[in-house]
Parts: structure tokens; C-alpha cells; sequence
């Protein structure tokens, strides 16, 4: 065998031994090790909530979390748009609960790792978040002076034996908030300053409890987390973790041309951040424009880190005492969603604006200017190739 065959049968043999490995750089590979759920760490004590790593909290939280009797009129849960089966979600453009709401369902898996809740962030604690629909109007259209008398007369010995003694609440209205009616608003201004502190009280510990429960869901292992500790390990994928080569150019992409891993970092795929990413308003729909507005509802908020139902010290309220309150930036600035699970949650964006992740690739692939604000996001120019590349990968997240 002359000089020239021996070569080619080298090379050949090289090109075989290599079939089906992908080659990743020392930096792609410790990207992609950061994004594996492997790399998630522990949740943080929520300080602010001192019942949240409490078992028979959570187990409270559970109970009411899916209890209808724990909205205005009795056919109504938390986990009417959060669905157990559907990643916590309902498929929805925008949720429906006693009516049609004017956001997307948001899943809840590892949801206890953010920092800032909704798709504006109007909320700074998971438990001041799970209070807001309670009395929304179109989601469970309650008021807290009803949910302290139903936790009373349903729930009293448990509420009591984690979170201490039940107020009187024999004086207090059957139905008062200071949202909501005109009536239930008349009820809660003729209440006095220690009833209206009894009814927050029981309220914010009701949040606190389905906080606990939520605390307890955990985003599942997919192929990719696999592929990742194979990766990471150097060992060849045993069948079933292996990514195809369409695979494994959208990871690629993700990580390095198309700029995704920017804002989807992280073992969730998030950076809990808000971003104005061009996505159209929906017609018909109020104007939303986003963490804008939603700086000063988590102000006015008498559940934030800085109101008096917070347990522990006001040094956990970091994130609100450094709040970035106003600039351009947070103009149609929405929540960065986690991508997990994401390929079969459809449809996508704050209010459902795309039906599948071909319009969400192609959306990002354009970058059409926003409609208010000043969109991050900057025309990608992939091939019809790399978009479904991306799709593919993304699939993956969810098998």
C-alpha cells in the first residue's frame, strides 16, 4: 500500500470512528452544561415566607390550590388555568377563569427560582403572586373578607395549626375588599383598622400557603439534560440521548449564531428578565405595554417585601429596593419564559400572539420593529434550514 491509500484509509477510518459524535468546542460545552437541569441549584429559604419549606403548609396550599370553593362564584381554582396534566398551563391565548383574561397561563415549574412573578413582574414573591387572582375580577373574582371566612369554616383547625390562632372575625363583612365591587369597597372602608389587618393577615397567609405547595413543583429531566451529562462526561450516548445531527446544529444556533442562550440561560432557560422583543398587541385587547407599568403596581402592593405581612427582615427585599422603575427599556418589556417543556405548550408570547415555534423562529429570524419601545432583538438571517433546526432542538426540551 503506497503512501497516498494509507492516508485515505486513516482518514477514513478517523471520519468512521467520529460518525454520529458531535463536536463541540470547550466553550460550547460549558454552555451547555450551565443550561442542563443538573446545573439548577437548590431553592433559596424564602425568607419573607417562613411557612415555605413547611410540609403541612404546602399541603394547605395543595388543597386550595385546586379548591373551587376558593373563588367568587365556586367553580373556579387556581388550577382551572393551571392544569396538573399541562405543565401547569391550559393551551390558552389567554386564560380563562370566571372571565377571559388578557394574558397566557404561565407554567409553574420551578417557578419558586424567579425573582419577579407574571409576565410584567407586578408581583415580587411567589406567595404575593398566588393572592392577585384570588381577587381579580376575571380570574377567581373573590374578595379576601369571603376567603377568610371560608378558610375559617372549612379549614380552621389546619389553618391553626400552622399558622397559630384564627382572628374574631365575627363583626366582619361577608363580603369586603378594598378591590372589586363598589359595595365589597364600601364594606372594607367601614371596617376598622384591625379587622381590615385580621382579614390581610389570613389572606397573605393563604398565599403563603399555595406558595409552599408551588415551591414543590419541579421542571422534569428531558433528552437534553441527558445528552448534556453525556456530553459532559465524554461517555457515547447510550440509545434515546443521542441528537440527531438536525439536533444538534440547533444547538448550535441556540448557543452561538441565533443569540438565543442571551436570555434563555440558565438550567431554565431564563433569565428572569423582561425584554421588548418586537411581539405584536393583539387586536382588541386594552393596551398592555408590559414592566412598565407593572413597576408601579409591585409599589403599591401591600403584600410586597416591604409591607407588613413579610416574614423575617426587610434585608431579603434586594430585588425590590433596587428596582429599575423607569427607561425606555421597559417599555413592551415582557418576562423571559422558561423554554422547558415549551415545544408542547402551544401558543406562545404574553397574550398567545403565535401558534407554534415555526412562527416564534420566524419571528425572531425578521425582528419587525416594536409597535411602542425600542425592540433588543436584531434580524438573525437563517436559512429555512437553521430555523427548523432550532425547532428541532427546542423539541427536545420536552421529550
Amino acid at each position: 500500500m503506497n503512501s497516498f491509500s494509507r492516508l485515505f484509509a486513516l482518514l477514513a477510518i478517523a471520519v468512521l470512528a467520529g460518525c454520529g459524535k458531535p463536536e463541540f468546542s470547550e466553550a460550547e460545552k460549558k454552555t451547555i452544561a450551565s443550561l442542563a437541569l443538573s446545573a439548577l441549584p437548590p431553592l433559596k429559604t424564602d425568607t419573607t415566607n417562613r411557612f415555605a419549606d413547611v410540609p403541612a403548609a404546602a399541603a394547605l396550599g395543595a388543597t386550595l390550590f385546586f379548591d373551587a370553593g376558593m373563588s367568587g362564584d365556586g367553580k373556579v381554582s387556581c388550577s382551572t388555568c393551571h392544569k396538573i396534566d399541562r405543565q401547569f398551563q391550559d393551551d390558552l391565548p389567554r386564560a380563562v377563569g370566571v372571565g377571559r383574561t388578557n394574558r397566557r397561563t404561565m407554567p409553574l415549574a420551578g417557578v419558586a427560582h424567579d425573582a419577579w412573578f407574571f409576565w410584567d413582574g407586578r408581583r415580587d414573591s411567589l406567595w404575593a403572586q398566588a393572592l392577585a387572582p384570588l381577587e381579580n375580577p376575571l380570574e377567581q373574582a373573590g374578595n379576601r373578607a369571603a376567603y377568610a371566612h371560608y378558610i375559617k369554616a372549612r379549614f380552621g383547625e389546619r389553618y391553626e395549626r400552622i399558622f397559630g390562632p384564627l382572628p374574631d372575625l365575627s363583626n366582619v363583612p361577608a363580603n369586603a375588599s378594598p378591590l372589586g365591587s363598589d359595595a365589597e369597597k364600601a364594606a372594607w372602608n367601614a371596617m376598622s383598622d384591625a379587622q381590615a389587618e385580621d382579614v390581610n393577615r389570613v389572606f397573605a397567609n393563604i398565599g403563603k400557603a399555595i406558595a409552599a405547595f408551588e415551591r414543590s413543583i419541579a421542571p422534569p429531566q428531558t433528552r437534553f439534560d441527558r445528552f448534556a451529562a453525556a456530553l459532559d462526561t465524554g461517555i457515547q450516548a447510550p440509545d434515546g440521548v443521542a441528537f440527531s445531527p438536525e439536533e444538534i446544529l440547533g444547538l448550535k444556533l441556540f448557543i452561538g449564531k441565533a443569540n438565543c442562550v442571551t436570555c434563555h440561560n440558565g438550567p431554565r432557560f431564563t433569565d428572569g428578565g423582561f425584554h421588548n422583543t418586537g411581539v405584536p398587541p393583539v387586536a382588541n385587547l386594552p393596551p398592555d405595554r408590559g414592566r412598565i407599568d407593572a413597576v408601579r403596581q409591585v409599589e403599591a402592593d401591600p403584600f410586597n417585601c416591604f409591607g407588613a405581612f413579610r416574614d423575617g427582615e426587610a434585608s431579603a427585599c434586594g430585588e425590590l429596593r433596587f428596582m429599575v422603575k423607569a427607561g425606555p427599556e421597559l417599555v413592551r418589556a415582557y418576562k423571559t419564559p422558561s423554554l422547558r417543556g415549551a415545544a408542547t405548550r402551544a401558543p406562545y408570547m404574553h397574550a398567545g400572539q403565535f401558534s407554534s415555534l415555526e412562527e416564534v423562529v420566524a419571528h425572531y429570524s425578521k425582528a419587525p420593529a416594536s409597535v411602542e419601545g425600542v425592540s433588543e432583538i436584531h434580524p438573525l438571517q437563517l436559512s429555512d434550514r437553521e430555523r427548523a433546526a432550532l425547532v428541532a432542538f427546542l423539541k427536545t426540551l420536552a421529550e
